[in-house]
């Protein structure tokens, strides 16, 4: 085993929140070693990759696995890395590599409508956060601040700001304009927020519309974890790439003092630090506590509750789509720009899931060009069908919540990787306060498709729930150690160097895609770890100077 030089803090995770993280921590001067598992890759690496393959529509392909860093795959086929325990199969998407998983995300950066942080206490479902919206307000700005966030404050309500949005919105397309207006004095369709650039913004172009957002912008107008690491390391972070972390190691007063890793070759590296953050993800981060056990602690670190790896959660979706009776061209500017956002809060959370109504703008020539060709249509017919879905085919899709449970959780699998380390495996089901808000949204979607003059109507089944790679609730935050794995800063209950960031603190869903909120609670926790303190040193010195 080789020793490496220690550090103030250790970051286990490159990902667009561990990144932000290590980076707000060493501009507070702190020295910062972050850990990352996966490789670095290009950006031109990955849109050549995506130019490339011959599975466009699958935004996994772009990013292929190393076997010292799986992944989970699905198409052609399932790798296996993740392994299904049911009832539900949670097919999760997540990329371990240098930024992580944002590199291929739609970048909506929403945030929770302040009553997503009290339904415990509002509706007597789920569990109330250890702190409220107006604490974590600042946050959502300042990470709305770096990242570049788009939208219109008159049509986000829902969501108070202390301050406006750092652009403009993203100029809306054709296709929304028209869903927009047809909808209008039933439905309200307002413009998603998006960490996207409206116009150049940090040294980055405004968003082109190329529409192939997921799985990589090609002029780097949308914000991801790989910029988020450029960034760190010009604060000064030191990055280890292709570390893959396979055990913490603490002492006798359970602090913890070294992260093991393994390079590709599996020579054994140890790192020690004075303070360590986990910061890989959802499913990665519970799995690595799991792993580090020890004769005081044989479940794992931070897991005296049992509550690693529980709660987890994502935001299922259904969907319907139909034929719209215009020509409104899918396909131009942002994958996914607009949604329906007022069925998001009421009393009626009390008896079953809200949810966002979110539109596609994806265009349809690869999926109507493939599903055509496996039907065996060919020639005029193909020109032909070809051309009028892409003109008219629409799509809306739930965006529900989930309620932690935690009989929903993240194990250890019985089965290893190519390192010998064993795989994460998944526990879930869909219960019937969710099931009860799909139910219920049929009636918008035949609102909607009637509004649209729809034809060709094709809905999900009762059974099909899309997974929309929003991975929460695994690394719960709380107040009670019994019930939660940190406190309402991310610090380990068990372990007093020990923080978690990342989705998986979010003790609840809400209906929103939950990185913004990851990003916005991460740069808080840093505020306990190492607050600011030039404003005080300020004031001393010019109290001096009196």
């Amino acid at each position: 085993m080789t020793e490496l030089s220690s550090a103030d803090v250790v970051v286990i995770g490159s990902g667009i929140c561990g990144a932000l993280t290590a980076r707000k921590l060493a501009q507070r001067g702190a020295s910062v070693l972050m850990l990352e598992a996966g490789p670095r890759v290009s950006r031109a690496q990955i849109l050549a990759n995506f130019r490339n393959s011959p599975r466009r529509s699958d935004w996994m392909s772009s990013y292929p696995f190393f076997p010292w860093a799986p992944h989970p795959v699905y198409q052609p086929e399932d790798n296996g890395y993740l392994v299904q325990a049911g009832p539900y199969p949670y097919a999760a998407e997540y990329i371990r590599m240098v930024g992580g998983t944002s590199w291929h995300w739609a970048a909506h950066a929403w945030r929770y409508v302040p009553n997503d942080m009290r339904i415990h206490s509002l509706y007597g479902v789920g569990v109330d956060w250890p702190f409220d919206y107006d604490e974590l307000e600042p946050f959502y700005q300042e990470a709305e601040e770096i990242m570049g966030v788009a939208g219109s404050a008159a049509e986000h309500p829902e969501s108070p700001r202390s301050k406006p949005f750092p652009l403009e919105p993203v100029a809306e397309p054709y296709a929304m304009r028209r869903l927009r207006e047809r909808l209008a004095g039933v439905y309200s369709v307002v413009g998603n927020t998006a960490a996207r650039n409206s116009r150049t913004f940090d040294g980055r172009p405004a968003c082109c519309g190329s529409n192939n957002c997921q799985p990589i912008c090609p002029v780097d107008a949308q914000y991801h974890g790989g910029l988020a690491v450029d960034a760190a390391e010009a604060a000064g972070v030191k990055l280890i790439a292709n570390a893959v972390v396979y055990r913490l190691e603490h002492d006798d007063q359970d602090r913890v003092v070294a992260a093991h890793y393994y390079d590709p070759d599996k020579k054994s590296y140890r790192v020690t630090g004075k303070t360590f953050i986990v910061a890989a993800n959802g499913i990665e981060s519970p799995k690595l506590l799991l792993l580090s056990t020890s004769d005081k602690h044989p479940n794992g670190l931070a897991n005296s509750s049992g509550m690693v790896g529980r709660n987890l959660m994502d935001h299922p979706s259904t969907s319907m789509t139909f034929d719209v009776d215009e020509d409104v061209w899918l396909g131009r500017g942002p994958q996914s720009p607009s949604s329906i956002n007022t069925l998001r809060d009421g009393p009626f959370r009390a008896q079953r899931s809200p949810y966002r109504l979110d539109f596609t703008n994806i265009s349809r020539v690869d999926g109507t060009t493939r599903r055509l060709l496996q039907e065996g249509v060919y020639g005029e017919e193909f020109e032909k069908r070809l051309r009028h879905s892409a003109a008219r085919e629409m799509n809306v899709k739930t965006v529900l919540e989930v309620l932690p449970n935690p009989e929903n959780r993240i194990t250890l699998s019985d089965q290893k990787d190519a390192m010998g380390i064993s795989k994460p495996q998944a526990h879930y089901a869909i219960d019937a306060y969710t099931r009860a808000g799909a139910q219920a949204a049929k009636a918008d979607f035949a609102r909607i498709a009637e509004l649209m003059g729809a034809t060709n109507i094709r809905l999900t089944d009762d059974e099909h729930f899309a997974n929309n790679q929003h991975i929460c609730g695994t690394l719960s935050m709380g107040s009670d150690p019994k019930t939660s794995v940190c406190d309402q800063y991310g610090q380990a209950h068990d372990h007093d160097n020990l923080f978690m960031v990342g989705t998986g603190v979010l003790p609840t869903a809400g209906t929103c895609n939950s990185t913004l909120a990851a990003v916005a609670v991460a740069l808080r926790t840093v505020e306990h770890i190492l607050p600011d303190r030039s404003s005080v040193r300020s004031s001393n010195d010019a109290a001096s100077n009196a």
